[in-house]
């Protein structure tokens, strides 16, 4: 077991995050904001990064360049770290898991109306949420020993277990937004970089992972954002 450099943790951080700002990238990356912002300014010069602002709005994202030297720098690392394919065939396991945190997920944004269509889900049917937070916390069982496994090999997968469980608690605590919520560590958000992180290392794009098997589900679309 090997810990990831940090360069390939840096670069692979605003992979995951999309974009983000330095201290969002070091504490994702585990480094230090000096170290974090040297490496940041150094990957841009280097046609890597870009520094994005907006509105009230600024942060560091990939360029192609940059998507590019973090798969080489993934593929490297797989290559060796994980000589028995550890983390495909925890990819293989996962991709249940998946289907049915999307439908979970789906089903606590969308209700089914009384008329056939669908509304948003106003979180008054207490007893239907209450089922679909089970099921997230069936998942995060579930989880658990994925992400033992996947960081016996790479350990910077470690966390996403404690961090999709600490969502579901402050959900079935009575705070909704931590299930789907994309500007909180919310279960859809952590779920979403897990998702990531695992067709990165493989070097798979999303578009080419067939529909999930043993569960009668689909394609593995995400659930839609933010209202």
């Amino acid at each position: 077991m090997t810990a990831s450099p940090e360069p390939l943790r840096l670069l692979h951080a605003v992979r995951l995050l999309g974009f983000a700002g330095t201290d969002e990238i070091a504490e994702r990356a585990d480094a230090t904001r000096d170290a974090t912002s040297t490496f940041l300014h150094g990957a841009e010069g280097d046609g890597l990064l870009q520094h994005v602002a907006f509105a009230h709005a600024a942060g560091w994202t990939l360029t192609d360049a940059g998507k590019e030297e973090n798969e080489r720098q993934l593929s490297d690392e797989l290559r060796i770290a994980d000589p028995h394919g550890v983390v495909p065939a925890v990819h293989w396991d996962f991709r249940p898991l998946n289907a049915r945190l999307l439908r979970a997920v789906t089903d606590w944004q969308i209700l089914p109306g009384t008329d056939g269509r669908l509304t948003t889900n106003d979180h008054s049917d207490l007893v239907r949420d209450a089922r679909i937070l089970d099921e997230l916390e069936d998942l995060s069982r579930a989880l658990a020993p994925l992400i033992t496994r996947l960081t016996a090999v790479l350990p910077r997968f470690g966390g996403y277990d404690e961090r999709f469980d600490a969502a579901v608690v402050r959900a079935r605590a009575g705070a909704p937004e931590w299930v789907d919520r994309t500007s909180l560590d919310s279960c859809h958000r952590v779920w979403f970089q897990l998702y990531e992180d695992l067709l990165a290392t493989l070097g798979i794009e999303r578009g080419e992972v067939e529909a999930d098997v043993g569960d009668g589900a689909g394609g593995e679309e995400e659930p839609r954002a933010d209202r």
